[in-house]
C-alpha cells in the first residue's frame, strides 16, 4: 500500500531530507542560526559548526535506518557518483560506536584519476576531494530492500584545486550572477543582498515494457534503437498528447511521485507527451543548484521505479526514429533573496526599468555567447534530436513575442506607451470561464523563449544535467549585468534615469538580431539567420570548439567560473565522450547485424529458396512473385554485408588517428553516415520479413505495449 493511500502528501513530503524543519529539531538554536547564516549569507563554514551539524545529521539519519553515508557528487561523466562509508567506528578495546564527524561531513576523498579529467589528473595523480555544498540539503536514499544511505551533496575537485565536476562551476556562476545582479540593483535603488538563479527542468522520457528492452542490444548498450521500421501508426493523429494515462503508466507515476515527494522534490505536472509511450514530469522551480541535484535524482528514481513495474525508462534524446525525441526544457529566472522575480514585467513593463534591464541582459547574453549556449546542450544523442519533431533547430534565437517586441520598438522610437489592459478570450458560452490572454503566444520551434516571467531553453537533451546550460545562462547574464553596471556607475547621477533609458535602447538595438518570433524550422529563417551572422554549429563536435574561443575563455576567467585549463579539459572530455558513444553505437550495430539480423535473413532466404524449388516441381508459372521476393531479400543481404565491411573499416580508420578531434570528425562524417545507410537497408528488410522470423521486438511491439 502506498503512503499516499493512508496519509496526505503534506504528512510525508520531504521525510528523507535534512531540511529546515529537521535542522531546527536536531540542532540547537544557535547552531541552526549559524548554519542559516552560512547558507543564506555566504558565511564561512567553521569547523565547530560542521561538527554540530554532522552529529545532528547522524542522529536523524540513523533514526531513519541509515547505516552508511556518502559524499554524493556529479563528476564529468554526466551522472552522479557515490562511495559509501558506514558510521561504524572501533576503539582500541574493540568497542563499536557510531561516528560521523565534522571532518567527515566537510571533506571526502575520491580517486580523481578514475573520473574524466581531460588531462588534469594522470593515473599516478589520484587524489581528489569532495567538499560539502551546504546550500543543497542532504537526503536519504532507500533501496528496495530497505537499506538506507545518508547522501551529502558535494563539489568535486582535484588535488591542485581544479574543478572535476559539474557542480563547482555552477556554484561559481551563481555567485557571479548574484554579484553583478546586486551591483546593478543597488544602482537602481533596489535593496537586495543576493540575486538567485532559479531553474525548473521539464523532464521528458519514454516508458516501454522491460521484456522488450531486454531483447534489444541497442537499447541496453546505447539507450536508443539503432534499427526499427516505423509502424503504420506513429504520432500522426496526436492522440497520445494529454490523453488518458493508462493504468500501468499511472501506477508508475503514482509510485514515482511518492518517492520524489519523500525526497523533497516538488513533482508537480505529469502527462502523456506527443509520441506514443512518451511522457513528461515537471517539478516546481527552485534554486539552480538544488534543481540540478533534484533532476539527477528524478532521472535515477524514474529508472528504479520503472523497473519495479516491469518497465524500462528511456532518457535518450532520440530513442526512436521518426517520432518526437525527448528534451529537458530548462526554465530560467532570476529573483532577489526576498523573492521578487526580476524577469516579471509587471502591470506596466515600459516603466519597469529593473525588468527591462534584466530582460535585455539575458537577451544580450544569448546574442553575445550563443555559441556557448549551443555547446551547453551538445551531445551525440542530442544531435539525433535537434531540428525537427518539435525539437528546436541548431540556430540559436530568442522568442519574445510581438507584444514585447512592439514595446521595445516603441521605447526606441520614443513613443508614449499606455499601460496594457487585461484581455480575455470569449469562448462564446456564458457559463464557460473566460481565460485571460497572455502577452504572447507560445513558439514551440524557438530554442530560447520568453514565456511571461522566465526564459525557457528548449534545446537541452533529456539525459543531460541541468548544470552546464544553467552555468552558461548565469555567466552570459552576469557579464551583461556587469557591462550595464559599469556604464551606469560612470553616469552623472543627476541624469541616471536618462542614461538607464538610453542603455535600454542601446541594448535592444545592438542585440535585436538574436530576436526571432517566427517559424524556426523554415528555410527563410535559415537564410535570414545567416544574413544576421547567426551561423551556429550543427553538430556537437563543432559546438565544443566554443570552449576554447578566446572571448569565451575571457568571460569565464573574468567571473572566476572556469580557468583556461578547466575549459580545455572539458572540451577534451566532451569530444572523448562523443567518440566513445559513437564507437559503442557502431559496434552494437555490427553485433546486432552479425548475431541477429543476418542469421534471421539468411534463414528466411534459405526457406524461400527451398519453397520455390518445391513449387517449381508442381507448376513453374506460379513462382514469379516468390522469385522476385527472394531476389529482393538477397539484394538486401548483399547490401548489408558490403556496408558492414565499410562500417568496420570506417571505425578502424577513425581510431587510427592519434588526434581526438580528427577521430570525432571521422565518426561524425563517415561512421554515422554509414550507420544511417545500414539502418535504412535493415529497416527495408524488416518491412518484408515475416514477424516470427524478425529477431527482436519491432517499433509496433515496443511503442504500443499493453
Amino acid at each position: 500500500m502506498r503512503i499516499t493511500e493512508t496519509k496526505k502528501i503534506t504528512d510525508f513530503f520531504g521525510c528523507y531530507v535534512f531540511n529546515d524543519s529537521v535542522m531546527k529539531k536536531y540542532l540547537t538554536e544557535d547552531a541552526y542560526n549559524e548554519l542559516r547564516e552560512v547558507i543564506d549569507r555566504d558565511k564561512v563554514l567553521e569547523k565547530d559548526l560542521a561538527s554540530k551539524v554532522a552529529e545532528a545529521m547522524k542522529e536523524w539519519s540513523v533514526e531513519l535506518g541509515a547505516t552508511h553515508y556518502t559524499h554524493w557528487f556529479q563528476p564529468l561523466t554526466g551522472t552522479t557518483a557515490e562511495k559509501h562509508d558506514s558510521f561504524i567506528s572501533v576503539d582500541k578495546q574493540g568497542k563499536i560506536s557510531l561516528e560521523f564527524t565534522g571532518s567527515n561531513l566537510r571533506k571526502g576523498e575520491a580517486d580523481a584519476s578514475s573520473f574524466p579529467s581531460g588531462g588534469i589528473r594522470a593515473t599516478f595523480e589520484a587524489r581528489g576531494y569532495t567538499a560539502w555544498d551546504c546550500s543543497s540539503p542532504a537526503f536519504i536514499k532507500k533501496s528496495k530492500d530497505g537499506s538506507a544511505v545518508l547522501c551529502i551533496p558535494t563539489a568535486f575537485c582535484s588535488y591542485t584545486g581544479e574543478a572535476l565536476d559539474k557542480k563547482t562551476p555552477l556554484l561559481k556562476s551563481m555567485d557571479a550572477v548574484s554579484r553583478q545582479g546586486v551591483r546593478l540593483l543597488k544602482l537602481l535603488g533596489v535593496d537586495a543582498r543576493k540575486v538567485v538563479a532559479n531553474v525548473g527542468g521539464e523532464q521528458e522520457y519514454f516508458l516501454i515494457d522491460k521484456n522488450d528492452y531486454d531483447k534489444r542490444y541497442d537499447l541496453e548498450f546505447t539507450g536508443r534503437t539503432l534499427f526499427g521500421a516505423m509502424p503504420p501508426k506513429g504520432q500522426e493523429k496526436n492522440d497520445q498528447y494529454y490523453a488518458t494515462i493508462r493504468d500501468r503508466v499511472a501506477g508508475f507515476m503514482a509510485d514515482l511521485n511518492e518517492e520524489l515527494w519523500k525526497l523533497g522534490i516538488p513533482a508537480k505536472t505529469q502527462h502523456n507527451e506527443v509520441a506514443p509511450a512518451q511522457h513528461e514530469l515537471a517539478p516546481i522551480f527552485c534554486q539552480a543548484n538544488i534543481a540540478t541535484d533534484q533532476n539527477q535524482l528524478i532521472m535515477e528514481t524514474m529508472k528504479k521505479v520503472a523497473d519495479n513495474h516491469g518497465l524500462a525508462c528511456l532518457l535518450h534524446e532520440k530513442p526512436f526514429a521518426g517520432i518526437n525525441g525527448s528534451g529537458k526544457h530548462a526554465n530560467y529566472s532570476l529573483s532577489t533573496d526576498s523573492g521578487v522575480n526580476l524577469l516579471k514585467p509587471g502591470s506596466n513593463p515600459a516603466e519597469n526599468k529593473v525588468f527591462l534591464l534584466f530582460f535585455l541582459a539575458v537577451i544580450a547574453g544569448v546574442d553575445e555567447y550563443y555559441d556557448l549556449l549551443r555547446m551547453s546542450c551538445s551531445s551525440l544523442g542530442n544531435d539525433c534530436r535537434l531540428g525537427g519533431n518539435e525539437a528546436p533547430p541548431s540556430i540559436i534565437s530568442v522568442f519574445i513575442g510581438e507584444d514585447m517586441q512592439n514595446l521595445l520598438d516603441d521605447i526606441v522610437e520614443g513613443h508614449t506607451i499606455a499601460s496594457a489592459t487585461k484581455q480575455y478570450i470569449n469562448m462564446g458560452v456564458n457559463y464557460v470561464a473566460r481565460p485571460k490572454r497572455d502577452t504572447s503566444d507560445r513558439n514551440r520551434t524557438s530554442p530560447f523563449a520568453f514565456t511571461g516571467n522566465k526564459f525557457e531553453f528548449r534545446m537541452v537533451g533529456s539525459s543531460a544535467t541541468l548544470s552546464t546550460p544553467t552555468m552558461v545562462m548565469n555567466i552570459m547574464t552576469a557579464e551583461m549585468l556587469s557591462r550595464i553596471a559599469d556604464r551606469l556607475e560612470k553616469a552623472d547621477k543627476k541624469k541616471l534615469d536618462k542614461e538607464i533609458l538610453q542603455t535600454i535602447k542601446d541594448l535592444y538595438q545592438r542585440h535585436k538580431r538574436i530576436i526571432f518570433n517566427g517559424n524556426n524550422y523554415s528555410h527563410e529563417w535559415e537564410r535570414e539567420a545567416h544574413r544576421r551572422g547567426l551561423d551556429a554549429a550543427t553538430n556537437a563536435v563543432d559546438a565544443y570548439d566554443a570552449l576554447t574561443k578566446e572571448k569565451n575563455m575571457e568571460v569565464f576567467q573574468k567571473h572566476g567560473v572556469l580557468s583556461i585549463k578547466e575549459m580545455e579539459s572539458r572540451r577534451y572530455i566532451y569530444i572523448d565522450n562523443y567518440i566513445k558513444s559513437a564507437k559503442i553505437e557502431a559496434e552494437t550495430m555490427l553485433l546486432m547485424l552479425n548475431k541477429q539480423i543476418l542469421p534471421a535473413a539468411l534463414k528466411w532466404q534459405y526457406k524461400l529458396a527451398k519453397e520455390i524449388t518445391k513449387v517449381k516441381e508442381i507448376s513453374p508459372i506460379y513462382v514469379y512473385t516468390s522469385e522476385k521476393l527472394l531476389e529482393r531479400v538477397s539484394d538486401l543481404i548483399g547490401d548489408l554485408s558490403a556496408d558492414m565491411r565499410r562500417l568496420k573499416g570506417a571505425k578502424e580508420s577513425a581510431l587510427a588517428f592519434r588526434d581526438m578531434h580528427k577521430q570525432a570528425i571521422v565518426f561524425r562524417d563517415r561512421v554515422l553516415t554509414l550507420m544511417a545507410h545500414l539502418r535504412d537497408t535493415s529497416d527495408k528488410l524488416e518491412e518484408i520479413m515475416p514477424k516470427d522470423l524478425w529477431p527482436f521486438p519491432t517499433y509496433a511491439d515496443i511503442l504500443f505495449y499493453e
